[in-house]
């Protein structure tokens, strides 16, 4: 391991970035869309592409591509009214580990991390893993997330609805 990642995971603002990151997987497995809404910035981006190998989420195809409006309508029919990612929601654990820094500064911490998702539904269990990129906004009123991508691990096979956020 090099010194600078060494020097990354013991540094008090990484450690701020990866307990946000821990916050928004307890949120998620809790249900709490709403707490879970207000950890993004204004200006934030969830996305979840098809190509593993893209950058340019603007431009390619995604599985989820979510500025604030987008986000506020997810949470709306996660939490309100019929929706089938709603009725009967998977109960689901997030293990999220293996972090790696891809950037720091005083305002801007960039983490790298592996999820495990476990969920259970209709007496079925089902697993889902994807590679994560978090950049989060560091802040005296509070840390928030500027940027998700969950690049899953079968992005380019079929994907059944999964009703929970990833």
């Amino acid at each position: 391991m090099s010194d600078t990642l060494t020097l990354g995971l013991t540094d008090t603002r990484v450690l701020r970035a990866i307990e946000l990151v821990w916050t928004e997987a307890t949120l998620l497995d809790a249900k709490d869309y709403l707490g879970w809404e207000a950890l993004y910035t204004d200006d934030a981006m969830y996305v979840i592409p098809i190509d593993p190998n893209t950058n340019d989420h603007e431009t390619s195809l995604n599985m989820v591509y979510d500025d604030k409006r987008m986000r506020r309508l997810r949470v709306e029919r996660m939490t309100q009214g019929y929706a089938p990612s709603a009725v009967a929601a998977a109960r689901t654990v997030r293990i999220v580990s293996r972090f790696t820094v891809a950037e720091v500064s005083d305002t801007v911490v960039t983490l790298r991390s592996a999820q495990i998702l476990n969920s259970f539904k209709r007496n079925a269990f089902a697993t889902v893993g994807a590679e994560l990129t978090h950049r989060i906004e560091l802040s005296p009123e509070g840390d928030k997330i500027a940027l998700k991508v969950a690049r899953l691990i079968d992005s380019e096979d079929a994907v059944s609805a999964s009703g929970f956020l990833v």
